[in-house]
């Protein structure tokens, strides 16, 4: 029978192991990983010795034994220490950790009601570029762990992380700014200031968020007194800055007005998840004694669009 004959939670119906497996790769939308970024992290034991520690968190895992197989959901609870063998003294070697899911309806020979048929598992001798499991078997690669010859103790240095988040989350805040003021002009030093009428955006960072796609629009900027050269960039909180675009101006004296865009790809440091933290936009001139000067007024839109992304951290 191709089509199974009664839909999931079908009152009084059975349903295989099978047909949850679907609908687990049905909401995963047929991804495979970790579910969260801190889920099943690979790590030096607390103690350095001869082998590594996973921390707890959950994934989702496709199976690869059959193409209808869908996919399991695995959670590990608490910390687990998986051992790592010792290198001798000829080589290095390159090991990669795992979760393994070992499905007796479809490989191997364990029983469910008395195995565990999902576990840690290392796969010795690697590559020592691998990224995935070198093989057709069943599980999502977490760490590799690349060990120098002569090596009993593991730490951070040799571990690679691998893992990767199923369906990573994303968050969007667009945000503008329109100075009810003209602001003080910039352009007689080197070191940045902020548009004084232009106060910026309190942007709130969600707990999750490890990387900030960032794209400010300035536009238009006004130009006075002379010709302008410098540099537009943000600041985001006490640590993050926006990289600079060059601003090179040579029409003379004359008030014009001219757009700009300053964009950058930022890590998220933990101590900013789960907090807010002021995105404002400065400009500083590139050499001192130059005439020129620029500012924002009433008539500049100021617009922050920045997309928070998750990955491993």
């Amino acid at each position: 029978m191709s089509l199974f004959p009664r839909p999931i939670l079908t009152n009084g119906a059975y349903h295989s192991a099978q047909q949850f497996r679907m609908l687990v790769r049905d909401l995963a939308n047929g991804a495979e990983g970790i579910t969260q970024g801190d889920d099943l992290k690979v790590a030096q034991r607390s103690t350095p010795g001869g082998g590594v520690t996973v921390s707890d968190g959950s994934g989702v895992i496709r199976g690869r034994a059959n193409t209808f197989q869908g996919t399991y959901s695995v959670c590990n609870i608490g910390s687990v220490n998986v051992d790592i063998a010792a290198t001798g003294s000829g080589a290095g070697r390159s090991d990669m950790v795992i979760v393994r899911v070992e499905d007796p309806e479809y490989e191997g020979s364990l029983d469910p009601q008395v195995d565990e048929i999902t576990y840690f598992q290392v796969i010795s001798n690697v590559s020592s570029s691998a990224t995935m499991i070198p093989d057709g078997r069943t599980g999502i690669p977490l760490a590799r762990i690349d060990i120098p010859a002569s090596t009993s103790t593991i730490t951070d240095a040799m571990i690679t992380d691998l893992r990767k988040v199923a369906n990573p989350r994303k968050s969007r805040t667009l945000v503008t700014q329109s100075p009810a003021s003209i602001s003080t002009g910039i352009g007689s030093s080197t070191t940045p200031s902020y548009f004084s009428t232009a106060a910026g955006w309190n942007i709130a960072i969600p707990d999750w968020a490890t990387k900030a796609i960032v794209k400010i629009d300035v536009s238009p900027i006004r130009y006075n007194l002379g010709n302008f050269w410098g540099y537009l960039s943000a600041t985001w909180g006490a640590s993050l800055t926006v990289q600079s675009t060059t601003l090179d101006d040579n029409q003379g004296s004359g008030a014009r007005r001219i757009g700009a865009v300053i964009g950058d790809t930022l890590t998220i440091p933990s101590a900013y998840r789960g907090t807010t933290q002021l995105l404002r936009v400065r400009a500083a001139a590139a050499e001192t004694g130059q005439d020129g000067r620029i500012y924002v007024d009433s008539g500049t839109t100021l617009v922050a669009d920045v997309q928070f992304e998750e990955a491993p951290r």
